[in-house]
């Protein structure tokens, strides 16, 4: 089964398409994504290539997020997910911790948001004694890891508990990371579509000292005349 999954992301296999994606996933020399490389697959098919092989094992799904393409990392991860889903809870947190063993993997930005709140996310959500797992990928000194983090709070925040993804995003607040700036200032922006004075508290007291993209995120859907005070620095 295996064999047959590889052969068909090559059959699938888009140069053209690859070479835009190579571009705007940054794999060049010394940029985030070096060294990732991509097939050039839409993501609608390899949704369809995942449901196929749903059923693959943990053993499996290693071998498939050892592989080069970032394309086949996805897919891995889609199935790891939906393997999650069906788990019993023992099993949830063997997948968790596969995860956090796997980071190295998981090494772009589409990788990382596909799957962090809804393993990372959801098995912390659930198992609330673990939660300083995520404070030390917060700290870590791995670009993927400090996203993981923080997205990963994506679940926490869709059930109204804030105070995690905001104290990761002060933890945060002083990277220097132009993606670690759009994930806290995304996740900001999701705290404050469901508690938008949790949101404008947390930007009162920081938003001075916050990179100008992460303000921009967070405080993107606030009415004209509200943005423009915070970027002026005028509240």
């Amino acid at each position: 089964m295996l064999s047959k999954l590889k052969s068909e992301l090559q059959s699938l296999a888009n140069p053209k398409q690859a070479e835009i994606l190579q571009r705007f996933f940054k794999t060049g020399k010394g940029q985030y994504g070096e060294g990732d490389v991509f097939l050039g697959i839409i993501a609608p098919k390899m949704r369809e290539i995942a449901k196929k092989y749903k059923d693959l094992n943990i053993k499996e799904i290693q071998e498939i997020l050892n592989l080069k393409y970032n394309e086949a990392r996805w897919i891995a991860l889609l199935i790891l997910i939906h393997k999650y889903n069906k788990s019993s809870l023992e099993d949830k947190g063997k997948i968790f911790y596969f995860y956090l063993n796997n980071t190295s993997k998981i090494n772009n930005w589409n990788l990382v948001d596909i799957s962090a709140p809804h393993i990372v996310g959801d098995f912390l959500l659930n198992n609330y004694n673990k939660k300083q797992l995520i404070y030390n990928l917060a700290q870590s000194d791995n670009l993927w890891e400090k996203r993981i983090a923080i997205i990963s709070t994506f679940a926490f925040i869709r059930k109204e508990k804030f105070d995690d993804a905001l104290a990761i995003s002060e933890i945060l607040l002083g990277d220097e990371h132009d993606l670690i700036h759009k994930a806290v200032g995304w996740m900001l922006r999701e705290v404050g579509k469901r508690n938008l004075q949790a949101e404008e508290e947390f930007l009162k007291k920081h938003y001075k000292d916050m990179p100008r993209t992460m303000l921009r995120y967070a405080i993107e859907r606030f009415e004209e005349t509200k943005r423009k005070r915070f970027l002026r620095g005028l509240i």
